[in-house]
């Protein structure tokens, strides 16, 4: 089982993770795009990050809004490392599409 980061240690975690919080015991963001296209593109690319590190996020897409909440259900859906790498993945997938 992977172990459950602290309150501390997820904060600290989120000072490299711009735009992301801590709530509910999860780290989430919600992404706004120019149109439904561009939110399911970057949806598309961040299930194969998701899917490389064999962990899968809770999210929504709403027309141009993707909402996304990483926790780890194998570890009583608390955040451990796992969702913190994914959350660096999925801000990666963004700067790699930034001009």
């Amino acid at each position: 089982m992977t172990k459950t980061l602290s309150a501390a240690e997820v904060e600290s975690a989120c000072l490299g993770l711009p735009g992301w919080s801590f709530a509910g015991g999860a780290l989430e963001k919600t992404y706004r795009f120019s149109n439904f296209r561009e939110a399911l593109s970057f949806m598309v690319r961040v299930g194969f990050e998701a899917e490389a590190l064999d962990h899968h996020p809770e999210w929504t897409n709403v027309y141009n809004r993707v909402a996304i909440r990483l926790s780890t259900h194998d570890a009583g859906n608390t955040v451990t490392a796992k969702d913190v790498a994914l959350a660096h993945r999925i801000e990666a997938v963004l700067a790699a599409k930034s001009p």
